[in-house]
């Protein structure tokens, strides 16, 4: 028997650098540094603002160019009054909104971790979450006065309630499984609550520290309306008394800063805290 030749295979196809195409592939958008790619949005927004004041689409007179903001602000800041009423409001931020802190994560996991706290403290503080800060600021000012006591009462409220809210659901949405696992490895309480439950709760805690540091500016509005002569509330409550829609417009850029800056810092908490979360982080 005479063997019978074979016939080779057919050659297979060449295979693909799927990295070399990616590469190739890879837009002018992605090459440029995300932190300039962040900025793209408001520099568009203050383009936006630019052309429509120099074409005439914007009234001039009640919408001014920024290049009159930028103007107003180097004039309060030469005079000093920027910083007298930016540092009054930061102040006032700051120390309502780390008492804020304090007291939503107490009520938090005072709630979270019994259920006796939970009956004597949910309810209270959804109806607390229903209320507008406004609507609070005339029995504020009848109960004390107009000092700075409502002013903080205010803002303490606002991220009290955030953070509570926050913190409340993230203890009590940990993994039931890690919980039984730690109690079968017979861990102490204490153990359980530091090394489970918090750290299980982080994430929600820091969705409450943006949200309560958004909320500790709006409450700010509000508050340095309240008989006072220093903060950015109460120079835009003046501008607009007196018509100074240049000063106004500077406020509301001063509020946008601010509110970029408080959430840049939770950002860099998040990824200081959060390390250990392998989470989804979007596509190029």
């Amino acid at each position: 028997m005479t063997a019978t030749a074979v016939a080779p295979e057919a050659a297979g196809p060449d295979l693909v650098d799927i990295t070399a195409i990616h590469i190739r592939r890879k837009s002018l958008w992605a090459l440029i540094p995300r932190p300039l790619r962040r900025l793209m949005g408001p520099a568009l927004i203050l383009l936006a603002w630019t052309v429509g004041s120099g074409t005439g689409l914007l009234n001039t007179d009640l919408f001014p160019p920024p290049t009159d903001v930028a103007a107003t602000a180097w004039r309060l800041f030469d005079n000093g009054q920027l910083a007298t009423h930016v540092g009054a409001s930061a102040v006032r931020v700051l120390v309502g909104t780390v008492l804020g802190i304090l007291i939503g994560v107490v009520l938090a996991v005072l709630a979270g971790l019994t259920r006796t706290g939970e009956d004597l403290l949910d309810w209270t503080m959804q109806i607390l979450k229903a209320v507008p800060n406004f609507a609070l600021t005339p029995l504020l000012i009848i109960w004390m006065g107009i000092g700075e006591g409502p002013k903080i009462v205010l803002i303490t409220t606002g991220v009290a309630i955030a953070i509570y809210i926050n913190t409340y659901s993230g203890i009590r949405g940990v993994d039931r499984q890690l919980v039984e696992m730690a109690r079968t490895l017979e861990a102490p309480r204490r153990t359980l609550i530091t090394q489970v439950i918090l750290p299980g709760a982080m994430p929600n805690f820091l969705v409450g520290l943006r949200l309560g540091l958004s909320s500790a500016w709006l409450s700010l509005i509000f508050a340095e309306m309240i008989n006072t002569t220093e903060g950015i509330g109460f120079l835009m409550s003046r501008a607009q008394t007196n018509l100074q829609f240049d000063v106004s417009l500077l406020v509301i850029v001063i509020y946008a800063i601010a509110g970029l800056l408080s959430y840049s810092l939770v950002r860099l908490l998040e990824r200081l805290l959060l390390s250990w979360r392998n989470g989804f982080d979007g596509v190029s």
